[in-house]
């Protein structure tokens, strides 16, 4: 159920189209003049205005942009005669939700209802998304001693607070999202939305549609519309991770976008106008792309207005430790866990590995030490065999895992591994997520240690 507020000078109509939503239980208010209608939203704010476009003294329009001013939470509605239709367009690019042509059935105004509804939805779920993520990831989780780190978070703190389009490059898992979601909180656009799209995770239809939203019938199992991420995200930012993975055809409409910031949805005909900043990210050389013929030049151009580039894990050696003792802190404080610490054995592991996936990796890998985490500290016992391969005996010094080449083989290590884990989770799916493999590679391996 919502409550409506309907603005018609001609009471018939108020009077026909309040009776019609009361059928279909919604709370319903009638005002014949646009002042009317802002006394009672002083009184109480509705969820969906309903108005019509022309009245004697204050306009459809006027009303509109008086309701956008003081009463924002309101979707608003303006009702048209089919002569009228251009001005009514002109009110959705000024903020009004959408328009219905006079005369229209109630089906027409449930289904417009039930689409607000979901918008509404929707973005309310996505502010109570941005407070869990406020909670959980803060400007200060950026966490670095490295000078060039240090270098990249002034210059992000400075373009943050500018309207321009950014393009973070780097490694995956460097911390390209939440580079994108510290310069969204420091910015002027921080009271709104800030949504993901990870282009390299969805096919190109349902990336368009994730994106830009489709309409009820646009293609099969399209049951009903769908909003895109641009427009629930309106007023805020978009973070478009991986968008050196997306296809021709969506490179052209996502060009469009960044020079008219207008869409259609995917099976619709009418124009969306939102005001959004974008964010891009890419772990590929778009330059190469670019002449390789693989990205769009025009695009990298528009998407290239400032770049950003996160350094390896491998280039910020002196955060290995400060860093995993915050990703630890987390993980523990997750499971309810009183935080424990990297012992000395563990911290020289850490810094002897590469990492290869980063800050990502790292994070993982620290999230399973807690898990298997079960004296006072982390262990060299709790990491993963992939880091205690490339750390040498002398590093791992007095720990009980500190072994010589002819002590035990790697093989050795590994069926421990496994035995421990296998012992210390309920399923074997559990004990392949704990590992890191998939499935079929622990039946491979148990067999083969005879663990079975």
């Amino acid at each position: 159920m919502s409550r409506l507020l309907v603005v018609d000078d001609e009471k018939s109509i108020c009077s026909t189209i309040e009776a019609a939503l009361k059928v279909s239980g919604h709370e319903v208010e009638v005002a014949d003049s646009g002042e009317m209608a802002i006394t009672l939203m002083r009184r109480q704010v509705p969820d969906i205005v309903l108005t019509d476009l022309r009245m004697d003294g204050m306009s459809g329009l006027d009303l509109l942009n008086k309701t956008r001013e003081h009463f924002p939470s309101a979707s608003v509605v303006i009702m048209t005669a089919y002569g009228t239709i251009d001005t009514a367009v002109s009110a959705m690019k000024n903020g009004a939700y959408d328009y219905l042509v006079k005369p229209f059935t109630p089906e027409q105004l449930d289904h417009l209802i039930e689409r607000i509804q979901e918008y509404r939805r929707l973005k309310d779920e996505n502010h109570k998304l941005k407070d869990t993520v406020d909670v959980l990831i803060e400007p200060s989780a950026i966490v670095t001693s490295n000078p060039k780190m240090q270098k990249l978070l002034d210059t992000a703190r400075k373009v943050a607070v500018t309207d321009s389009t950014i393009l973070v490059t780097g490694e995956s898992g460097t911390g390209k999202t939440l580079l994108a979601k510290m310069m969204h909180d420091e910015s002027i656009r921080n009271k709104g939305p800030f949504a993901v799209v990870n282009c390299a995770t969805l096919s190109e239809n349902l990336l368009e549609s994730e994106l830009f939203g489709h309409i009820r019938g646009a293609f099969t199992g399209a049951v009903k519309d769908k909003l895109g991420r641009l427009q629930v995200a309106d007023t805020g930012t978009v973070f478009l991770d991986e968008i050196g993975e997306i296809s021709p055809n969506l490179q052209t409409k996502l060009l469009r976008f960044l020079q008219d910031r207008e869409f259609e949805k995917v099976g619709d005909t009418k124009t969306i106008k939102v005001d959004v900043r974008i964010i891009a990210a890419t772990n590929k050389d778009l330059e190469r792309e670019v002449r390789e013929g693989r990205f769009r030049e025009d695009l990298y151009f528009r998407l290239n207005v400032i770049e950003l580039h996160m350094p390896s894990l491998r280039q910020r050696p002196e955060d290995l430790v400060a860093l995993s003792d915050q990703l630890l802190a987390r993980s523990f404080m997750a499971m309810g866990r009183k935080p424990r610490t990297l012992d000395d054995s563990a911290k020289r592991a850490i810094q002897s590995y590469g990492w290869p996936g980063n800050i990502r990796e790292l994070k993982n890998a620290l999230e399973r030490a807690a898990i298997l985490s079960a004296g006072d500290f982390v262990t060299l016992e709790d990491l993963p065999d992939r880091v205690l391969e490339h750390t040498s005996p002398q590093l791992m010094g007095d720990s009980p895992m500190a072994v010589t080449q002819s002590d035990v083989s790697l093989e050795d290590l590994e069926k421990k591994h496994i035995q421990h884990v296998l012992a210390t989770t309920r399923t074997l799916e559990e004990a392949a997520s704990v590992l890191g493999i998939n499935l079929s590679t622990l039946w491979r391996k148990r067999r083969r240690y005879n663990l079975e």
